[in-house]
């Protein structure tokens, strides 16, 4: 059989654990093939080693037959191998043009030539449907344009092999359904595809076959059409995963959380991006705000978690008004926030795993004395919750959080803002980018919330978890509520209705 890409008995090791343990993949010309498996199971680092971003211990890497030398990224690029990071890396002051020739650019005296590489890239966009605006400012676009953006950078320099690490991980479903498409049209013109991804539906969706990881070892490849959903995820996790959630009846208390008539200026336009919502949490319940991105529910926690001033409207929480109050006094007095971007809001990437949970907490006198840390008690109190909520890293407490896979930088916020005892927990996007095992743990953690009488707000783009998890469902749609649902008897069909605007209802 004629592989395009072999990596044969790869081994690459960091301090305190073995990333990729003897790991074989072979990829065959023209094919879509899916690297599965949890967080932190070495899909990412597989492919770095592959991009010449480390290099590994053990191993061979052949391409098209020939053993390959890749050091760093410009001799991958040389072998036409080409990656889209699951963050990516996009100038953002520059335009789409401009990212897409930067390192690859035509210079004559001196001066930028651009004229034939707009040709090429209106080319190449048409022939592949990735229509894109070449003018438009990087930071001007959406996060699906600018995937579509690193998508033509890899075509642009030639690539005949194309590296997906997460694609979707922050895209909406209608997105999702283009990106499938533009793999299927890259792998009809013969590019081979390596599809890093934890969503079985996806893979069901587009990939030919699946190379299984879990903790760093080779499990086995199989074909997709073959292999169920079921299946995948019993070689990834190791054991049967629930894909419903369990979870008894709702039993309503009293209301914690009251928005009234609340009012946010946009930063980007002159329209509100929340503009005039009211809704009640009580407690005992997990009320779920759904919508396609960018429809005003970032303003709207923003607004309610303090990290942005209210134009209008109040906010009542167990009955006081905090409409005006800081942080620190709506986190101490019982609300608790998974953030959607844990880079940005979540974490301090360069602090460690102990140092991170105690952000909220470090003040307070268990943990400090006239000001001066006790890092005794930091460090067992993060030991504690480390093994509560089965948060793995090399290093244990010492841990540079950025060196920590997705899953469990995720399961770090989600342990230290449960720690924290909160009346109203908000929750958004607490499952972005991880995998079912993760996902099902996470899931269990804001049901046990609910049922422990707490109120749960969740903000989430997934239609799954807004189906499976919440009790009540409200849809937001350019800064509006437009719809309320009950997950018991809505259709999917029907809240994609409120989503895209189709349809609208006056909520009580």
């Amino acid at each position: 059989m004629e592989y395009v890409i072999e990596m044969l008995n790869i081994t690459k090791e960091f301090p305190g654990i073995i990333a990729n343990d003897d790991i074989t993949l072979q990829v065959r010309k023209g094919e879509i093939h899916a690297l599965l498996g949890e967080n932190g199971a070495g899909k990412s680092t597989l492919m770095s080693v592959l991009f010449g971003l480390y290099k590994a211990e053990k191993g061979t890497i052949k391409v098209n037959g020939q053993v390959a030398k890749i050091h760093n990224p410009n001799d991958a690029k040389k072998y036409g191998i080409g990656m889209v990071h699951q963050h990516f890396k996009l100038v953002h002051n520059f335009t789409v043009l401009e990212n897409v020739v930067l390192g690859v650019e035509t210079v004559e005296n001196g001066f930028l030539k651009l004229k034939d590489a707009r040709e090429r890239v209106e080319k190449i966009s048409k022939q592949y449907n990735l229509f894109i605006d070449p003018d438009a400012l990087i930071s001007d676009i959406s996060v699906g344009m600018e995937q579509r953006v690193e998508i033509l950078k890899m075509l642009y320099r030639e690539n005949e092999i194309l590296i997906f690490d997460e694609p979707t991980a922050v895209l909406t479903p209608q997105e999702i359904d283009e990106l499938m498409k533009i793999m299927k049209n890259l792998a009809s013109e013969g590019k081979s595809i390596i599809f890093i991804t934890h969503k079985l539906n996806e893979i069901k969706q587009v990939a030919d076959r699946v190379t299984v990881l879990r903790k760093g070892k080779y499990i086995a490849t199989v074909d997709v059409a073959t292999t169920s959903k079921e299946e995948m995820s019993e070689m990834m996790v190791g054991r049967k995963v629930l894909f419903e959630v369990e979870k008894g009846e709702q039993k309503p208390g009293e209301v914690i959380l009251e928005v009234k008539n609340l009012v946010v200026k946009s930063k980007h336009s002159h329209k509100n991006a929340v503009n005039n919502v009211s809704f009640k949490v009580r407690r005992g319940e997990i009320l779920c705000i759904a919508g396609i991105e960018g429809n005003g529910q970032t303003d709207l926690v923003y607004a309610l978690t303090g990290l942005t001033p209210i134009e209008s409207g109040s906010l009542l929480f167990k009955g006081s008004d905090i409409t005006r109050s800081t942080i620190r006094h709506r986190s101490v007095s019982g609300i608790s926030h998974i953030p959607e971007d844990r880079h940005k809001h979540g974490l301090v990437l360069d602090y460690n795993l102990a140092e991170n949970l105690v952000l909220q907490s470090y003040f307070q006198k268990d943990y400090q004395n006239n000001g001066f840390l006790k890092f005794d008690a930091i460090y067992k109190h993060a030991s504690d919750l480390i093994k509560q909520f089965d948060i793995r890293s090399g290093e244990g407490v010492n841990s540079k959080t950025r060196s920590m896979s997705g899953g469990n930088q995720q399961k770090a916020i989600v342990a230290r803002e449960i720690d924290k005892n909160p009346d109203l927990l908000i929750a958004v996007q607490p499952t972005r980018g991880l995998d079912v095992g993760a996902i099902e743990y996470i899931h269990k953690k804001l049901v046990e919330q609910r049922d422990a009488g707490k109120a749960v707000l969740l903000i989430s783009l997934e239609m799954i978890e807004v189906m499976n998890v919440s009790d009540r469902i409200l849809v937001m749609y350019e800064g509006e509520l437009v719809g309320q649902a009950d997950p018991k008897v809505v259709s999917q069909q029907e809240l994609g209705l409120f989503m895209s605007g189709s349809k609208r209802e006056v909520i009580e």
